[in-house]
């Protein structure tokens, strides 16, 4: 059947509030958020098809310490800390005849051990990029250094000869590159240690911290878990100190490396905002246009004690996931604080150019443990803490 033009333009007419209504119910946010606290930072990385979130979060939170620090925005190496930590890694799995953690993962204070003992270079003089692709891949690469040590593990031999560590390193550069020992920046020659002294970078002035009940507070402890390979030692405060310690560090223009876990639904990668709803999403995806066409605002979340986050850790629905780099406070419409956290996935399809909103309470009871300056650290807490 055809139509007259007239009759088109009026069925056209007639159809535009429909359109438009079914526009309009989503362009509203359930969150509208409103900053309070920005720290000046980096822009956000890509660790791509990487496990390396360790680094990439804690070199971030480095770059914005040497913009507050004065010395100017300096886009430094994720990759350098790796490249240096996987032999370490290797030695250790070898060690404990494999009976230990081997992989991709990491904490914070791998990247301030590298700086100890290495330094630390600008991105451009070490991407790291080496497999002909545009973005970091290191699938191949890892399970090639998890093959190495494994079959050293086995011990064929008969017994554990030195050359594997050659056959390792080796791997490493091909398919990282040979990391640099000199190197020329802003018109200036450096080694990756003299670098690091002339921007008056110094690692021990940064420690981590975290809340858990099977240790006193206010002693440090071995934290326990998978990627704390080194066996560090963490500050043991109360949950409320730890926020204390954020919102301290945040008004005052430090910015905080945040560990902790990214697996539940809660954590929307999609809206990018992480809550804890007091009443339980039993499917987040099904919900979600249904959701969008409410818009009923932002919803209530539960109240986040001591002992939840103690058996949250205890009963593995707290799991040590993923790190990135909080760097301001914000509020949403209805005055709940947030915390605007950098991640390392990139910015591509990212609702905030690759920043997340995580609620209080998702923080009080997922957060693993943080790092932080020293002077971040309020007095009164100090004080408890013997610095």
């Amino acid at each position: 059947m055809k139509f007259s033009p007239a009759i088109k333009l009026l069925i056209a007419i007639l159809f535009i509030p429909f359109i438009i209504s079914a526009q309009g119910k989503k362009k509203k946010d359930t969150y509208e958020f409103e900053m309070v606290y920005e720290v000046k930072t980096t822009p956000v990385k890509n660790q791509a098809k990487t496990g390396t979130c360790w680094s990439f979060a804690t070199t971030s939170f480095i770059e914005t310490e040497l913009i507050r620090m004065g010395k100017g925005e300096h886009l430094l190496s994720p990759m350098f800390n790796v490249r240096y930590t996987y032999p370490d890694k290797a030695v250790n799995y070898v060690r404990y005849h494999g009976e230990t953690n081997f992989g991709m993962g990491g904490q914070a204070h791998d990247v301030t051990g590298v700086i100890k003992k290495y330094g630390f270079v600008p991105d451009e003089i070490y991407d790291a990029k080496k497999i002909n692709e545009d973005e970091h891949n290191h699938g191949e690469m890892d399970a090639m250094l998890k093959g190495i040590v494994d079959v050293v593990v086995k011990n064929k031999g008969g017994k554990v000869t030195p050359r594997w560590k050659e056959v390792f390193e080796s791997t490493l550069d091909i398919y990282l590159g040979v990391p640099p020992t000199e190197f020329n920046y802003q018109g200036k020659a450096y080694t990756p240690e003299s670098f690091v002294q002339s921007l008056e970078f110094n690692p021990d002035d940064y420690i981590e911290l975290t809340s858990y009940t099977h240790h006193p507070f206010y002693t440090q402890f071995e934290l326990e878990i998978p990627d704390n390979w080194t066996e560090d030692k963490y500050y043991n405060i109360p949950i409320e100190e730890l926020i204390k310690i954020i919102d301290y560090a945040l008004e005052n223009g430090y910015s905080v490396a945040w560990d902790g876990d990214v697996s539940e639904k809660e954590f929307e990668k999609k809206k990018a905002y992480a809550i804890v709803p007091a009443d339980e999403v039993i499917d987040n995806s099904q919900k979600e246009d249904d959701d969008e066409e409410k818009n009923e605002g932002p919803v209530k979340e539960k109240i986040i004690s001591q002992e939840m986050r103690q058996e949250s850790f205890d009963n593995y629905t707290t799991t040590d996931d993923h790190l990135m780099h909080i760097t301001g406070l914000a509020k949403d419409q209805n005055g709940a604080k947030f915390y605007y956290t950098k991640n390392s996935w990139g910015t591509k399809d990212k609702k905030y150019d690759g920043y997340w909103y995580m609620s209080e309470p998702y923080v009080r009871l997922k957060t693993i443990a943080i790092m932080v300056h020293k002077d971040a650290v309020p007095a009164e807490i100090k004080n408890k803490l013997g610095m």
